[in-house]
């Protein structure tokens, strides 16, 4: 049988890549991440296999020591980690997203200092938009920075930092009101916000004068990664690493890298779909019910179906966004449509899954109850159904807009 959730017209290279990231994920992740999980435990040994595979440096160009890759392989290949662990590939994603935010954005200094080093693997990259009051609404960021010199002075709490801890390079979204009078930077809030690149030491505490990274955050699910807040009193900034050089574009090289994320979080629900899948079909066979395997039973059939068709559904829109990305098109609407169905689908697939498993579904003991616990944040991360829902409808208003 073939296996779902196959891709046409990749070249050879995207497909060796595939193949080593997928023997790696089946031999690596999968026979372990269900423990490393419940332990909440970081994956430092799956990490190190990844740096020696180049999957930090996938989207790099080859001039900064990376692979030079298309978005697509990269979404293929958050696919597959997914399918084994996906908070595996959420420490993948922080990182890609700061390096593509200093490629398309940053200064040729800040591209020459950190881009090298994040192919390597030795610098380990992080985000930060949100903050403790407020979600969705960007526009009411509260942390601010103020110049003085040569140097900005940056203070405010930040929320869901994933890779808080870990990382060596964060990316973070201030506002910054130099150059607008407070009508101005009222009126149109996104215009007065800087992106700032803060590099500070792996660990939690006091991690350079001026910034803390608490503990982990406990959470229901998404474990082993670690999320945390970040609080910035009194922390000095060289101008410097403004990203781009130059303030008040912020809001718009965040967007632009959160763009690329929901494709990857598209990438991410399509992974761990498919693997609910793969645990259902399996499981469905095994299990005997009325002297029969539970898969002979048509509700049992009806509910793999529907399961199959879901993932390939996800992963054919997923696929789409990406290409549509890589040829140099805008593609929101794309991205937020893949990135709504396959979180949603993901959500279904896996308690589909869930419910094939009976009460076993419900141990700990088997795996499906971790991915259960996972799924959920897919419905959250990089926007809300909500908020891709609010872009689609825009997007195609623009499109469909009545003449005369």
């Amino acid at each position: 049988m073939a296996r779902l959730a196959q891709t046409a017209g990749l070249t050879d290279i995207q497909q060796e890549i595939l193949s080593t990231v997928r023997d790696f994920v089946d031999k690596e992740i999968i026979p372990v991440a269900t423990g490393l999980e419940h332990r909440d435990e970081y994956p430092q040994q799956i990490v190190d296999g990844l740096k020696e595979l180049g999957l930090f440096g996938l989207m790099i160009p080859e001039e900064y020591g990376g692979l030079g890759e298309s978005l697509l392989t990269y979404a293929l290949c958050v696919e597959e980690i997914a399918r084994g662990w996906m908070s595996v590939s959420g420490i993948i994603n922080t990182h890609f997203i700061v390096a593509y935010m200093l490629k398309q954005h940053g200064t040729q200094e800040q591209k020459d200092h950190f881009l090298p080093r994040m192919a390597a693997g030795e610098v380990r990259g992080a985000f930060s938009m949100s903050e403790p009051g407020l979600g969705s609404d960007v526009s009411a960021i509260s942390s601010k920075a103020v110049r003085d010199g040569d140097e900005y002075v940056l203070n405010g709490q930040k929320m869901w930092l994933t890779n808080g801890g870990t990382s060596t390079l964060v990316a973070v979204l201030v506002r910054s009101d130099e150059g607008h009078s407070p009508e101005e930077a009222a009126a149109k809030p996104h215009k007065s916000m800087t992106t700032f690149l803060i590099e500070k030491e792996p660990g939690f505490g006091e991690v350079r004068p001026g910034l803390t990274i608490p503990g982990k955050i406990d959470k229901m699910g998404y474990k082993g990664v670690d999320t945390t807040e970040l609080i910035m009193d009194d922390l000095r900034i060289p101008a410097n690493r403004v990203l781009g050089g130059t303030t008040g574009r912020g809001f718009y090289q965040m967007m632009d890298g959160v763009e690329v994320g929901r494709v990857n979080v598209a990438a991410r629900g399509c992974g761990v779909a498919q693997r609910a899948f793969e645990l259902g079909v399996q499981y469905a066979q095994q299990r005997h019910t009325f002297g029969k395997p539970i898969a002979q039973h048509q509700a049992i059939q009806f509910k793999l179906a529907e399961m199959a068709t879901k993932v390939e559904a996800a992963h054919a829109m997923m696929v789409n966004a990406a290409r549509k990305k890589d040829s140099g098109e805008r593609n929101d609407l794309e991205a937020g449509m893949a990135k709504y169905l396959a979180s949603e689908y993901c959500k279904e697939v896996v308690e589909d899954a869930f419910r094939i498993h009976g009460g076993y579904g419900f141990s700990k003991e088997y795996e499906i109850e971790r991915l259960y616990r996972e799924a959920p944040m897919l419905l959250i991360g990089e926007g809300t159904a909500e908020i891709q829902k609010m872009i689609i409808g825009r997007r195609l208003l623009e499109e469909y807009r009545l003449q005369g």
